[in-house]
């Protein structure tokens, strides 16, 4: 009864929830996907509040008077202000594209207000999760302040993240703002995921690993060039828009071959992110033994991979399905976070017996 109580008292909360908070962030990735797949973006022209309201309208006439040249006034103060910060900044073209603005007032449709209030509400919950994240790593803070430094730093960039959200409002969903957008995101996964994995260390059994050194290498060449992947696909879905902007939603059969030069580079880029990969799991099962975590891990990733890579084809094929674009984009997320993982337990250092009685001395003092 006392082991078990040590073991769950000691960071077992933690661990949960850290676990729990990145699932909720993939599961908002999931849902930012369903919101650009079927054009819900500017389902609620304002933010946070959605029509000035903290409970979205249903049908028309909840609207306010006069809704869409009132929002688009706002707008445009709010983009010139932005435009205006960025102009000192030297980012003069991003200022200028914002003035311009991204197109006009989008009309009323109630589902898609309703799309995109409710990854409103789940931003809301990932934001509360990894608030609660960062107190319970308070914990760490004689033992290992990495962690809460980590923890601090996740929870810093949602705020930054809500405020880019507000922004991609504004510009009316301006390409470069949302791969930004995107980009935290996934800063925010591999921090919270270093976080937890930090706090496993000295719980489970290292692996033994032969030639390290080249290992490491093919891990991060495997994480770079999925995410250069991503800022492809980035690419590949401003074209889209394009597409759709000219063929409409109902011209989704014609999409692809309105995409241009930046779809063949993506599809064609995927064979070496597949190759990659293979190559991967073979040298993990040469070069490590009593490795059962890496293992799972390094399939898994095989895994999600081929699946990337088959919904990508699917989509290619099949005229873009609106399901497939938010799954595609969530195996994307997923893959880079395991790739992190991989990297983290290749290099973990077990806790020493001495460091042990060393933070057990400091906790009691």
């Amino acid at each position: 009864m006392t082991n078990q109580t040590s073991t769950k008292g000691d960071g077992w909360l933690f661990r949960r929830l850290g676990i729990a908070t990145v699932a909720a962030v993939y599961l908002l990735v999931l849902a930012g996907g369903i919101v650009r797949s079927t054009g819900s973006g500017m389902g609620c022209p304002d933010w946070p509040k959605c029509f000035g309201s903290w409970v979205p309208p249903t049908e028309v006439a909840q609207l306010p008077l006069r809704y869409q040249e009132t929002y688009a006034s706002k707008r445009q103060l709010k983009n010139e202000r932005l435009a205006g910060y960025l102009d000192k900044m030297g980012f003069g073209e991003l200022a200028g594209r914002i003035r311009l603005d991204a197109g006009p007032e989008a009309g009323f449709n109630a589902t898609k207000t309703w799309i995109e209030y409710v990854n409103r509400l789940l931003g809301v919950l990932v934001g509360f999760l990894i608030f609660l994240t960062l107190v319970l790593s308070g914990r760490y803070w004689r033992e290992d302040r990495t962690i809460f430094w980590v923890s601090l730093a996740a929870f810093g960039l949602v705020g930054v993240q809500g405020w880019i959200g507000s922004v991609v409002v504004s510009t009316n969903l301006l390409p470069g703002i949302i791969t930004v957008h995107m980009l935290l995101a996934i800063a925010i996964v591999l921090l919270l995921i270093y976080a937890v994995a930090r706090s496993y260390r000295g719980r489970m059994p290292e692996p033994r690993v032969a030639n390290k050194p080249f290992l490491n290498r093919l891990v991060l060449f495997a994480l770079a060039i999925s995410l250069a992947q991503v800022l492809l696909g980035t690419q590949v879905r401003e074209s889209v828009d394009h597409a759709i902007r000219s063929l409409g939603y109902g011209g989704r059969a014609q999409w692809i071959d309105a995409l241009g030069l930046s779809f063949y580079v993506h599809r064609s880029f995927s064979w070496l992110v597949l190759a990659t990969h293979v190559y991967l799991i073979y040298q993990v099962r040469k070069n490590i033994s009593g490795g059962g975590r890496l293992y799972k891990y390094a399939f898994a990733l095989l895994l999600v991979v081929g699946l990337e890579v088959a919904t990508g084809a699917a989509m290619a094929y099949l005229g873009v399905p609106a399901y497939l674009q938010p799954v595609h984009l969530l195996l994307a997320f997923a893959g880079i976070g395991i790739q992190f993982l991989i990297l983290l337990v290749l290099n973990a250092r077990p806790v020493t017996a001495e460091k042990d009685r060393m933070v057990g001395a400091r906790v009691l003092s």
